[in-house]
């Protein structure tokens, strides 16, 4: 590739004066400059955008990690990131944990060494140490965590509010007289899963329908485990009449399990999950409503926050008035 030296020697100019012509400089004169402009075009010179970033301090590039993009809520997730980080100019790398904290500080720390200027992260479901995340602060680089948020104090975030969406669905099943009803809940060690479970045992007090405890199981997100799950449920003496999953693909296997005991879905046993995913639409038995969490709301408005920090370059002097958006949830019943 050419260069900005090869250009003045030709020319027999200094290498400044190339620069300050290529950039319309008003002490270079309109002669030098065509010159100088003329000659960049025939050798088809191009700006080397590393030593640009390196006077900048910046690569306009930020770096974004998620459990898994095969998802279609991570996928909507990555639309949003996209459109507002093209939209000023930046781009984007992207890492998949699959849900492995080991996995997730690795990609971390490789992100850290291209230098980007920001990170946006999903934590996985067996991140319960966040030293990885709190060690970007001696580096200035600033984070902002979307949907999966760990249980840190004064970070950046954007989620939905899960016990508001899980109230919804607990008032949905209410109306329609269920008073047997099972939540199929995530990771314990999930602040998702926590707050799933606030939310729900809330929700039964305020509509005064009686807590069972085993009625509440967990799942490690796997098939083989969401199949165990609805297992241990259907196994119960007094089975449940209405089952909250975690999310939709918990959902998926569960009614694909409760079809292999002969139960008619919607009908022997109602369905309701979280994510609203728009593949069920093309699906013949699915859950009778989901709660919609809007992700690609929520990755624009992570990417948006974090452009700000890094604009402002305050990676972490923010932290006394950080940003936390939470979203509200909406109930979308099926037909």
């Amino acid at each position: 590739m050419p260069t900005i030296r090869e250009i003045a020697k030709k020319l027999q100019i200094s290498p400044s004066t190339v620069s300050r012509a290529l950039h319309n400089h008003h002490s270079i004169g309109l002669r030098t400059k065509m010159k100088v402009q003329e000659l960049a075009k025939k050798l088809q010179y191009e700006p080397n955008q590393n030593a640009i970033f390196f006077k900048q301090r910046r690569t306009f590039s930020v770096g974004v990690i998620l459990p898994n993009l095969s998802e279609s809520f991570f996928s909507s997730a990555i639309s949003g990131i996209e459109d507002f980080a093209i939209a000023n100019h930046y781009r984007v790398l992207f890492g998949q944990s699959h849900d492995d904290a080991i996995r997730e500080a690795q990609i971390l720390e490789t992100m850290k060494n291209f230098r980007v200027d920001g990170i946006l992260v999903s934590i996985s479901k067996s991140t319960m140490n966040y030293d990885h995340f709190k060690s970007l602060k001696k580096y200035n680089i600033p984070i902002v965590f979307f949907d999966r948020i760990p249980a840190m104090s004064k970070i950046n975030s954007v989620a939905c509010d899960l016990e508001a969406g899980i109230k919804q669905a607990v008032c949905f099943l209410s109306q329609k007289k269920h008073e047997h009803i099972a939540l199929i809940n995530g990771p314990e060690m999930l602040p998702a899963s926590r707050e799933r479970l606030k939310g729900f045992k809330n929700a039964l007090k305020e509509h005064q329908i009686k807590l069972h405890s085993d009625l509440i199981v967990s799942t490690d997100l796997s098939q083989e485990s969401n199949y165990r799950a609805m297992q241990q449920l259907l196994s119960l003496k007094s089975r449940p009449t209405a089952v909250i999953a975690f999310n939709d693909y918990v959902a998926l296997d569960a009614i694909q399990y409760a079809k292999k005991m002969k139960l008619k879905i919607n009908k022997d046993i109602v369905f309701v999950s979280f994510a609203n995913l728009p593949l069920s639409a093309y699906i013949e038995s699915t859950p009778l409503a989901s709660i919609e969490q809007f992700p690609y709301e929520q990755g624009k408005a992570a990417m948006e926050i974090l452009v700000k920090l890094i604009e402002e370059g305050k990676a972490h002097s923010l932290e006394s008035r950080t940003s936390r958006i939470i979203m509200q949830p909406k109930l979308e019943v099926r037909d």
